[in-house]
């Protein structure tokens, strides 16, 4: 097998192994790093890997991306990753609900430590990180920037590790009490929760500009583990070919290869859905990738109309799908690059840079007959109705991020075409949402009732680069 090198989107980064770029974060020239080939997933390759555990699953995947990591080592990470205590086996279960929509399968990603999707990403890092750190006698202060599942994975996936730590901003006030109580009651050392007076996009911004300040990146050691790090890319991309395995089992050996699905997913920063993207493109029998977003639906809008056109901060709304209450998606930036290839990418690139707006209406068509890209909103009475509909029909509940995904997965599905959602989390991190659609209050796990009755530990900065900088200079590893 050949070795996979990462170089960068925007083109001035010497070609870098994966284990180096896992701790980069942002390329140095402020781009994001992207593999320079993709293996391609066989049938035979495929049908090899259908009697694979989870962790097998993905040491196979991921070792596609980390060919610079010893397979056996690489197999020793996925084992401490994806084995119980921290996940439930099967890892990941794939559940038809029928009840609700002939073909309509559930792809269930919150069984980890923080009851979400990010937790399946961010404990294959927790393992790798300290791993690649150990094997270069390196320190690393992860920051990072969270609409509300990010943070508590990451902390809860590096807390009390050796040689790192976790300085992870959250928009003050916009994530639920569940949320907040998973990061703020941490108390380890080497986890500092940071509240912004802001938004997402404005924590989000504050990380991109410390880390493009190459000087006091390198002083400081800063990382990032948010949904820019390859590695989770790499990671995430696991459960795609999982699902597709898990609802071809029961098809006909002879059809499985043409055995074609689409898969919708919630999206926000674009970094699941463009791990979806990376195994299509590989030979997953991905036939449309659904893309579903809330009152924010900048996504929505560039793969309907073909114009890309960030909000500010005061034009992205607060809703009851906070963690999708994004309107500047980071990873949009790999897709593009792919889409209009790397010296094209450059200049249209500067423009959206320069005027605020990237205008692709001339590749409109490629989006949806190559690429395969299928778009679609929701709004809170939406999901009050999927939520409510989910459980009525088939007595499952849902949370408010994966009800946008059921809502535009049942106004696009087509017959013959199974709809794979993927989950966000668990319905008991968004109590209120849920109880409003319900009405009733759904019973509490005992975890969550104990969780809201610790303390929590969180300092609050204005929305400026001082505050943070000082407060890194003051608590950061040093090696």
């Amino acid at each position: 097998m050949q070795h996979t090198q990462y170089i960068s989107t925007r083109g001035r980064m010497a070609p870098a192994g994966f284990m180096d770029v896992l701790l980069a974060g942002l390329a140095p020239d402020g781009g994001l790093a992207v593999p320079d080939r993709l293996e391609s997933l066989t049938a035979d390759r495929l049908e090899n890997w259908r009697p694979l555990g989870y962790a097998d699953l993905a040491t196979e995947i991921i070792g596609l991306f980390a060919t610079d990591v010893p397979r056996d080592d690489l197999a020793a990470l996925t084992r401490a990753a994806y084995g119980e205590p921290r996940f439930p086996q099967p890892v990941v279960p794939v559940t038809a609900l029928g009840d609700v929509a002939d073909g309509l399968v559930l792809v269930g990603l919150s069984e980890g430590p923080t009851m979400a999707f990010k937790d399946l990403a961010m404990q294959f890092l927790g393992q790798a990180i300290p791993y690649v750190l150990a094997k270069q006698g390196r320190v690393l202060n992860i920051l990072g920037a969270t609409s509300g599942d990010t943070g508590s994975a990451a902390e809860h996936a590096f807390r009390g590790q050796e040689g790192v730590s976790v300085f992870m901003l959250s928009p003050a006030g916009r994530m639920s009490p569940v949320q907040r109580a998973q990061m703020y009651t941490l108390q380890d050392a080497n986890i500092h929760n940071i509240a912004v007076r802001g938004v997402f996009d404005d924590c989000q911004a504050l990380v991109k500009a410390l880390s493009n300040d190459a000087d006091f990146k390198e002083a400081h050691h800063l990382g990032a583990v948010n949904s820019i790090n390859i590695g989770r890319i790499a990671a995430q991309a696991v459960y795609y070919v999982w699902s597709w395995l898990r609802v071809t089992d029961a098809v006909e050996e002879g059809a499985r290869a043409g055995y074609r699905v689409d898969v919708c997913v919630p999206s926000g920063n674009f970094g699941n859905i463009y791990a979806g993207f990376l195994a299509r493109s590989m030979g997953v029998p991905i036939r449309r990738l659904i893309l579903a977003t809330n009152e924010n639906n900048v996504l929505e809008e560039f793969f309907t109309t073909g114009v890309y056109r960030p909000r500010s901060a005061t034009d992205t709304l607060a809703t009851s799908s906070p963690s999708m209450d994004i309107s500047k998606a980071s990873n949009l930036e790999r897709f593009i690059w792919a889409l209009l290839g790397p010296e094209a990418f450059v200049q249209r690139w500067t423009e959206l840079e320069a005027t605020g707006t990237l205008d692709l209406r001339d590749q409109l068509s490629r989006l949806g007959e190559e690429f395969g890209f299928v778009a679609g909103r929701s709004s809170h009475a939406d999901r009050l109705e999927a939520i409510r509909t989910v459980k009525e029909r088939s007595g499952r509940l849902i949370d408010p991020h994966t009800a946008d995904g059921i809502t535009v997965a049942l106004r696009t599905m087509e017959p013959g075409f199974p709809t794979l959602v993927m989950e966000t989390a668990k319905a008991a991190k968004f109590p209120q949402t849920v109880a409003e659609a319900l009405g009733k209050d759904p019973e509490a796990p005992d975890i969550i009732a104990d969780l809201l009755t610790q303390p929590q530990k969180v300092e609050t900065i204005d929305n400026e680069e001082a505050p943070l900088r000082a407060l890194i200079e003051e608590r950061a590893l040093t090696s």
